[in-house]
């Protein structure tokens, strides 16, 4: 007496020419990733609005004299055309640099023309820009004087998250430092 047992059925094996089977759908790693990113931006925008919205903080470190210096105009340096602002804030550098800076800085510095940006901080993405009347760019023959600049300009402003950037008489890139 033998029992047969029912056998369980077994999964239909595709032949040839059967359709592929369907893949496992993917949990969306992109979007996942992507909403990560935004809740980041989010952050760093809120983050911006709080830092900004505060006001002037009060903070009056040594490095930030050149900010409230007067601007005397007591220097017998080259000056170009441009807005009464742009002058302060290149006078309120090249006072700074007069003060403390090398003799190499203070002769870089007097190649100034315009200083941009030295005023607006945040401590969250600062960026000033220094134009000279220098020539020749990054590989040219005042790539020296540019660096000498930027370190002047570290020397007299602070930042947390600063970058400060020179420039030649064409617009092109001199030297850029962190501040």
């Amino acid at each position: 007496m033998s029992q047969q047992y029912p056998q369980p059925p077994h999964p239909q094996q595709p032949h040839y020419g059967a359709p592929a089977p369907q893949p496992p759908k993917k949990h969306g790693i992109g979007r996942i990733a992507g909403l990560g990113c935004a809740g980041v931006l989010a952050l760093f925008i809120i983050a911006a609005v709080v830092a900004g919205g505060g006001g002037d903080s009060g903070d009056t470190s040594n490095k930030d004299r050149a900010v409230a210096a007067d601007g005397e105009p007591g220097d017998d340096s080259p000056k170009k055309a441009g807005t009464a602002e742009d002058k302060s804030q290149a006078e309120q550098f090249r006072s700074c640099v007069a003060e403390d800076g090398t003799d190499t800085e203070k002769a870089a510095v007097e190649h100034v023309t315009k200083v941009t940006g030295a005023d607006k901080r945040n401590d969250i993405l600062d960026a000033a820009e220094v134009f000279t009347d220098f020539s020749g760019g990054l590989m040219g023959p005042h790539q020296g004087e540019g660096k000498l600049i930027a370190s002047a300009f570290t020397s007299c402003y602070e930042s947390k998250n600063g970058l400060v950037t020179v420039y030649d008489k064409d617009g092109e890139l001199l030297a850029n430092a962190n501040y």
